[in-house]
């Protein structure tokens, strides 16, 4: 990885802040782990599938979920550094029921498929870090640009996607930066993007992502943990500034009591209160700007 790519220092951000939390426990992943996401009123029907996307650089695992009828605005979803696995799944079922088309990636599909890290695995332990950096610091700046080319216009040859109208994009941990790069370099199709504890959002290099909001044309929610914003207090108003410069609308907040990690179910550190407080504005933001 190149020494002035954010991604690195989004993943020192958060190597950071899964230390901190040590007397928390463990984030955990797996098959095997037990989980409940809170069910819809008025879920829709879906129909989900594994699915394979050609790239540039190969050929990508994903997974694609969508109401089972009619047409919806595409979103694509950019999971934490544990990847693709049964709780990210969970999670596009559920914004699926809401009335969208959602691709679920493997960011890590250049060299490793799912799950990316045995069950019971955690951050913790030097071994599973040190794996789980070597497989991030595989990615960049690039790689998500061409990715994400890849994937819209995948997406956008689904006929359970509508072209028609903007498409989503949603980031956790090292995909937050993902959804701003995704958002600027194709502007003209995103049209929101969302999020949830983002590390390396704000950062002193030429090619930190806030720096790329003058080329987005999308609205966005900024969903920070408490022990993040700690760390660095100034980003939310580097961002907030960022986007009222662009005339961009923009949702940044921090949730209370979270710490990093916090909205995937699958995680110890899983704070429910705050993950639907965030869950709810999310479709608020994609109800408006995806209308």
């Amino acid at each position: 990885m190149c020494d002035n790519d954010s991604i690195h220092d989004m993943l020192e951000f958060q190597r950071r802040a899964e230390l901190s939390r040590r007397q928390f426990g463990a984030m955990t992943v797996g098959t095997g782990l037990m989980f409940m996401l809170p069910k819809l009123a008025d879920a829709a029907e879906v129909k989900g599938s594994d699915v394979e996307i050609k790239t540039a650089d190969g050929t990508c695992d994903a997974y694609f979920v969508h109401p089972a009828s009619g047409k919806h605005p595409g979103v694509l979803v950019w999971p934490d550094i544990f990847g693709l696995r049964p709780a990210f799944r969970k999670m596009g079922d559920r914004l699926a029921e809401s009335g969208y088309s959602v691709l679920v990636v493997n960011q890590f599909y250049r060299t490793k498929k799912p799950p990316i890290a045995a069950e019971g695995a955690s951050f913790q332990d030097p071994d599973v870090r040190a794996a789980l950096m070597k497989l991030a610091g595989t990615l960049s700046k690039d790689t998500v640009d061409t990715d994400a080319k890849a994937f819209i216009a995948w997406l956008d040859q689904q006929a359970a996607v509508d072209k028609k109208r903007k498409m989503g994009t949603t980031g956790y941990c090292m995909g937050g930066p993902m959804t701003m790069r995704t958002a600027a370099a194709f502007p003209d199709r995103v049209g929101a993007g969302a999020s949830f504890h983002g590390g390396g959002l704000v950062t002193d290099k030429p090619d930190s992502p806030h720096l790329l909001v003058p080329k987005m044309k999308a609205s966005f929610l900024f969903a920070i943990a408490a022990n993040d914003d700690e760390k660095q207090p100034q980003a939310k108003t580097v961002l907030k500034d960022s986007f009222a410069k662009a005339k961009l609308p923009a949702e940044v907040e921090v949730y209370e009591g979270t710490l990093h990690g916090w909205c995937p179910p699958d995680s110890q550190v899983y704070n429910e209160a705050q993950a639907e407080k965030a869950w709810s504005r999310l479709l608020a933001t994609f109800g408006k700007a995806l209308a």
